[in-house]
């Protein structure tokens, strides 16, 4: 159950300010927690560099525990005394306050379905028999623990839908359990199996399932180097200990990375190995022959290729091996090697990403980030261009062979998600399931641009806003920005930047070089020795919007999370001068020793390491944020966001980068840190604390633009 607010907001704007004047945040007075310094020298090919701050890295000192309280208590106090800060919260609140419905899926005579009845903190899975019936909860993450930070990861049914498995995940961190369940009624089957990172659960009929994971690591679980990969099958009503080892126990089989997943026929065993996020080997066994071993369609990590589907013994390959852009390949399992590769699906000018459901495959293109869908059938046959409701994102289109009818889901950042129910026969589909949400979408436009980056390369970006805003420079705007990763920013409606619009905010994401929108050259043009062209892409769209007086720099706030925290990190440092408000979240920020934690050093396609050589240490120091905040420079508003249990980026990257800000800034405007508690690198992250944390950022950001009081107040309603 849920409580709805009788009155959100109680308060008009101005009778608020009027009572808050006198308590609200100085940041000429702002003293900051002493952090301790002890240097630590490396040298690098000859260069010393020196870590003061090395002892942040221990993330189970007492020392540590004391700087996060300490830090957190400014950092909360500060915010607590921004004077619209329970508006947009209640606001937030208010906002998200609707039922949720995830896209459905059948398994063993039923349809599952994920649902929040509004600001539950973890959506709950359903299921029911056929449309008519009543639902019932089948599993409620919401009672896994009493704060509702253990989250739910995989869910995975056996072939006949009897059995499942879930992974979950505690306090936000990437390792986890796997719990298995009669999904016919809802009783744990046997032990818990612990000790799980980076994995799915693939079922190989109805008798176990493969997963894959680290020995655990020496020290600390949050912070440790782990980087050789295991690949596990699990009979059931086994013990774990007993669980064999496919793939990666010998020297020779070391990989950071490794996945195993069978075709949906379960004749064929799927191994995917990798050292990096960007290019695997793949090996194929045949589960039909007792005698089969693991051998390789492809031995080298110079192409990104999986295989989606097969029939037969003809396998349907996905690969950019001499296709930037992916296209499809068919293959005979009995001799898969890339020379026999025949064309199915050809690369064209547009990346790939193909979906098959229902007996037919569905080539959805990404044209200029937004979302094209071509229906083939398994001879190659051009079928149909699915007409999309309008120009967007367009998600789903899987399912099981033998289904009927697919689903799928289509938005942009002034359309909220829809669902729909599609028809593979005919083409047409039916809206299954409209947003709830309280936006008129009427009210908002949004504009895909072309601007120019340093080097001369076209950019596009998306700009998003209410309807008639005055091009006047001083309309608070985002900047939203990833490029890493081979990532795409494709368009998507999101609650809280709903919020930041009707504040009267622009919200612009353009899709920077080392992303995946334009295939791999685009992804290649900003990793490594490279990755200078997404700074100077993002900081061409900051100019950009400045220059058609969207904003100007007193308006404008820079935004990204994890390898986009590095973006904003390095941004901010290189050009001070050209945001307000800066905003890195969960963020990559120590280039020279990234790849010293958890599986950090897996990041090398896109970032190389400094140990690689002297010219690549160079050029990571010569970006590194945490390498390059310098004394006596007046550095934009700053709010550094991250979580305690981050064992992605772990969060010693940004405890740094906090030191240095605080000791070294010149300016009156402030550099805080929010440290979520018993929080991770996002997933799963409780509504109520994500609720918390964008009243937080965005109070801190529109305060710092100098607003006094909330450009739009939201007006007070009443709610039975």
């Amino acid at each position: 159950m849920h409580t709805k607010f009788l009155i959100p907001v109680l308060f008009v704007s101005a009778i608020f300010v009027s009572c808050q004047e006198g308590n609200q945040p100085n940041n000429k007075n702002l003293k900051y927690p002493k952090t301790t310094k002890t240097p630590v020298i490396d040298t690098f090919f000859g260069t010393a560099v020196t870590d003061n701050y090395r002892w942040l890295e221990d993330d189970r000192s007492a020392e540590t525990e004391d700087w996060v309280k300490a830090e957190n208590k400014v950092t909360f106090d500060y915010l607590s005394k921004i004077p619209y800060r329970e508006q947009l919260k209640d606001r937030l609140t208010e906002l998200w306050n609707y039922e949720k419905v995830g896209t459905p899926y059948k398994e063993g005579g039923y349809t599952y379905f994920s649902k929040n009845n509004g600001l539950q903190n973890q959506s709950v899975i359903y299921r029911k028999k056929d449309e008519k019936d009543t639902e019932e909860v089948f599993l409620d993450p919401n009672t896994f623990s009493k704060d509702a930070t253990t989250s739910l990861g995989s869910l995975s049914f056996s072939k006949d839908g009897k059995t499942a498995a879930y992974s979950i995940s505690e306090g936000g961190s990437d390792w986890r359990k796997i719990i298995v369940l009669d999904a016919v009624n809802k009783i744990i089957k046997e032990d818990t199996l612990v000790n799980v990172k980076f994995s799915g659960i693939s079922w190989y009929k109805n008798e176990g399932f493969y997963y894959a994971s680290y020995d655990k690591p020496k020290g600390s679980e949050l912070s440790a180097k782990t980087d050789q990969h295991k690949l596990y099958y699990h009979k059931l009503g086994t013990l774990q200990e007993e669980d064999a080892i496919i793939f990666g126990e010998k020297a020779s089989e070391k990989h950071r990375y490794v996945s195993g997943y069978l075709t949906e026929d379960h004749r064929y065993l799927i191994v995917s190995a990798a050292i990096s996020t960007s290019g695997n080997k793949l090996f194929i066994k045949d589960l039909s022959d007792e005698n089969s071993v693991l051998k390789p369609i492809i031995a080298t990590v110079e192409s990104d290729t999986g295989v989606i589907d097969n029939r037969g013994s003809t396998l349907y390959l996905q690969t950019n091996l001499n296709a930037p852009n992916q296209k499809i390949v068919t293959v005979d399992a009995t001799n898969p090697a890339p020379e026999n590769w025949v064309d199915f699906i050809p690369e064209t000018e547009n990346v790939l990403q193909p979906r098959t459901g229902a007996g037919y495959f569905f080539a959805k293109y990404m044209v200029n980030a937004v979302s094209k869908v071509l229906q083939y059938d398994f001879n190659g046959n051009l079928i149909r261009e699915v007409a999309l409701p309008g120009i967007g994102t367009a998600s789903g289109f899987g399912g099981k062979t033998a289904v009927s009818e697919l689903y799928f889901s289509f938005t942009n950042y002034n359309t909220p998600s829809a669902i729909y129910k599609f028809s593979p026969k005919d083409g047409n589909y039916t809206l299954y399931r409209k947003s709830g949400v309280d936006f008129n979408s009427e009210l908002y436009t949004s504009k895909q641009v072309f601007y120019t980056s340093k080097d001369g390369t076209q950019v596009p970006m998306l700009i998003t806003h209410k309807k008639g805003i005055l091009l006047d420079g001083k309309n608070p705007t985002i900047l939203y920005g990833y490029g890493g990763f081979n990532i795409s920013l494709t368009p998507s409606f999101s609650i809280t930047n709903a919020i930041w619009m009707e504040q009267g905010g622009v919200y612009a994401v353009p899709n920077l070089r080392g992303g995946g929108e334009f295939g791999k050259k685009w992804h290649d043009a900003g990793t490594q020795l490279k990755k200078q062209n997404v700074f100077d892409d993002f900081i061409a769209a900051a100019e950009y919007l400045i220059e058609e007086k969207y904003t100007s720099s007193d308006y404008l706030a820079i935004r990204g999370g994890s390898n986009g925290g590095l973006l904003v990190g390095a941004t901010m440092t290189q050009r001070p001068d050209l945001m307000r408000v800066a905003l890195p979240a969960v963020g990559v920020l120590d280039m020279l020793r990234y790849h010293t934690f958890t599986a950090g050093a897996g990041w090398a396609y896109d970032y190389g390491t400094a140990d690689d050589s002297k010219e690549m240490f160079d050029y990571l120091k010569g970006y590194s944020p945490v390498h390059n905040v310098k004394k006596g420079t007046k550095y934009p508003a700053t709010l550094v966001t991250t979580g305690d249990h981050d064992d992605r980026v772990v969060p010693a990257h940004s405890f740094k980068f906090a030191a240095e800000l605080q000791e070294k800034q010149a300016g009156e405007s402030p550099v805080l840190i929010r440290i979520e508690t018993n929080a991770g690198h996002g997933a799963g992250t409780p509504v109520a604390k994500t609720i918390e944390q964008y009243a937080d950022i965005f109070g801190f950001t529109l305060f710092n633009m100098g607003f006094k009081e909330l450009p739009n107040p939201p007006k007070p309603t009443i709610k039975s």
